[in-house]
């Protein structure tokens, strides 16, 4: 998996791929501890998927500025403005 193509999926489309590695990073662990892990490299690799994904996540939440941040904004412009009034 690259970066390139987390950039192109949504954040929705991202949650739910790191919601599956995260699962599967589990197995690994269990499959590992009790000696049925046959491919050992795969843990690294969805390691490393899952920190690809950490970081495409926050890049993608300041392309889009939530609600809750325009509501923050707009009242500190509001506060901003009252004060200025008095």
């Amino acid at each position: 998996m690259e970066a390139s193509d987390l950039r192109a999926k949504s954040e929705s489309q991202l949650l739910e791929q790191l919601t599956e590695l995260e699962k599967e990073r589990f197995n690994l662990r269990f499959q590992a501890a009790s000696g049925q892990l046959e491919n050992t490299a795969r843990k690294r690799a969805v390691r490393r998927d899952i920190a690809r994904i950490k970081t495409v996540l926050p890049k993608k939440a300041k392309e889009q500025p939530n609600d809750r941040m325009r509501a923050r904004r707009r009242r500190r412009k509001l506060l901003v403005k009252r004060q200025n009034r008095s």
